[in-house]
């Protein structure tokens, strides 16, 4: 049997608008502080996940799926300038990065092209232009989304439960209670975490309950 080549799988995350605040500023953001991110141009939705890093939590669980991982297998550092997107590090000790501009048009031209490489119209990195990249470790406290998605994905490998699936439609619904001014920022992982206290060990039989499941739990967040 051969030995698995990889050690790990680590994630970037920008921070969003909000990295290197601390908690007394996280108390009071508005919706259109949420929406102003350093790095991406993205929909409400997902430009909120980013200020929440829940978005770095979905990818967590996401590449525990797509690669058959644990969540002990993924690590996430923060990247402010969001020009490495993912790394893997091998049991050599060698680290290999993919490296473009913040641009979403990259992965979506990646993933309609696969296995070919078409043009993005982004251009490619400038090598010949000084930048400097920076990484730095992630702190869970002010942004416990992440460490709610890693608990969630936890839960699923451990009992197959559908906490992965609860985390996302928790979110979904604060996000777009946020969005609609009928909620804190910082109640967002206050009410995915209820709710996964609440609906966290469910196992699914199939799609049905999975839908079922959905429909609950954003019901009762809505009711929170």
């Amino acid at each position: 049997e051969h030995q698995n080549p990889l050690e790990k799988i680590i994630l970037t995350a920008s921070g969003g608008p909000f990295r290197g605040k601390d908690a007394a500023f996280l108390q009071n953001i508005k919706k259109e502080q949420a929406l102003k991110h350093p790095n991406w141009v993205m929909g409400d939705k997902i430009t909120i996940d980013s200020a929440t890093l829940m978005n770095k939590g979905l990818e967590l669980i996401e590449a525990c799926f797509l690669f058959g991982v644990d969540e002990q297998f993924v690590e996430v550092v923060v990247h402010p300038q969001s020009i490495v997107h993912s790394m893997v590090t091998y049991i050599d000790g060698t680290t290999l990065a993919q490296l473009s501009a913040p641009s979403m048009c990259v992965p979506i031209a990646h993933a309609l092209a696969w296995p070919e490489r078409h043009s993005s119209g982004v251009a490619g990195l400038n090598w010949q232009q000084a930048r400097t990249l920076e990484f730095m470790p992630l702190d869970t406290s002010r942004f416990p989304c992440f460490e709610l998605a890693r608990g969630a994905m936890r839960s699923a490998l451990k009992s197959n439960s559908c906490a992965p699936a609860v985390l996302n439609a928790a979110n979904e619904q604060a996000v777009a209670s946020f969005l609609h001014q009928k909620l804190e920022f910082i109640d967002i992982p206050k009410r995915v975490s209820a709710a996964l206290d609440q609906f966290g060990d469910t196992v699914a039989k199939d799609v049905a309950d999975l839908i079922e499941l959905d429909q609950q739990v954003r019901a009762y967040v809505r009711r929170l």
